[in-house]
């Protein structure tokens, strides 16, 4: 028997002492490993019994909002928007929650998706970081990365890839592609256009063979630049003024005053070239012209 002493008016203690065992409103999960797909279960259940209320009517929570009413909660098929902590409460009884259950849901990688950093143009030389992003359940577990380049493919892996110094050659379209146990996802390719100033800047002369004074000779000026050139400038060496502007110069009538070493300047907003020198020797009637 336990014999009650009063401490404090309105308050007692028993002796030896008194256990009280509360059972309260749990969640539970069927089946407990939860992938996407499936048909998932979410069971309220207690081992009270409620007097006024026998059968009753839960209200289910997502995240501490109401999502649901019924007895159950069925998902069917449940997908990765479902995760979240989930509890309940007897209708009518909304203050007494059940403890929060998270709902776990295992995914293959998607929204697969490639960045570049810095944004905006990218020059020859600088240094670019590739970065490939995707939502999955557990985390993605191997990257891989593409370039196209032609038909084929140059593979590298790691979630990010650095050009430390980029090149011209880098211009291209890449993709990643990622992996986690529950499948693989592919991003949609990015194109990477790498601007470079004139290279490979050179002269040419048409007619080729000898030149005879009196005749009509051009030169034309070739460099590969991003984007393409937009001013050439010609000079003959030992003359302080350019000759001409323009991709081509034509020089009619040719005397053997024209002759001397000619180049270019290829400009484009990057950067200039200038050509190696072109000897043009004008051969007069009598002359072999030694180009």
């Amino acid at each position: 028997m336990t014999q009650y002493i009063k401490v404090t008016e309105g308050k007692y203690f028993g002796e030896p002492g008194v256990t009280l065992s509360v059972t309260d409103l749990q969640v539970k999960v069927t089946p407990a490993t939860v992938t996407e797909g499936q048909k998932v279960t979410l069971t309220c259940s207690t081992t009270c019994t409620l007097r006024d209320n026998p059968n009753p009517t839960y209200i289910w929570y997502k995240n501490g909002h109401v999502t649901n009413q019924s007895n159950s909660l069925f998902l069917n098929p449940v997908s990765s928007e479902d995760a979240g902590r989930y509890s309940c409460a007897v209708e009518g009884h909304e203050v007494l929650h059940s403890p929060e259950e998270t709902l776990t849901v295992r995914y293959g990688p998607k929204n697969t998706s490639v960045s570049v950093s810095p944004s905006g143009e990218i020059v020859e030389g600088s240094s670019v970081t590739l970065t490939c992003s995707s939502d999955a359940n557990p985390p993605v577990q191997s990257y891989t990365w593409y370039k196209k380049n032609g038909g084929g493919y140059q593979r590298m892996t790691g979630p990010q890839h650095v050009f430390n110094q980029i090149q011209s050659s880098d211009t291209g379209e890449y993709y990643c592609e990622v992996q986690n146990e529950m499948g693989t996802d592919r991003s949609t390719t990015i194109n990477m256009d790498v601007k470079y100033g004139p290279k490979n800047t050179s002269v040419s002369v048409s007619p080729s063979g000898e030149i005879v004074e009196g005749s009509s000779v051009t030169l034309t000026c070739s460099s590969d630049a991003n984007p393409p050139v937009d001013e050439y400038t010609w000079y003959k060496k030992n003359v302080t003024s350019p000759k001409a502007s323009g991709k081509s110069y034509s020089i009619t009538n040719i005397s053997s005053e024209d002759s001397g070493e000619y180049y270019c300047e290829a400009e484009n907003k990057i950067a200039s070239s200038n050509s190696t020198a072109l000897m043009i020797n004008v051969a007069g009637d009598s002359e072999e012209e030694v180009m």
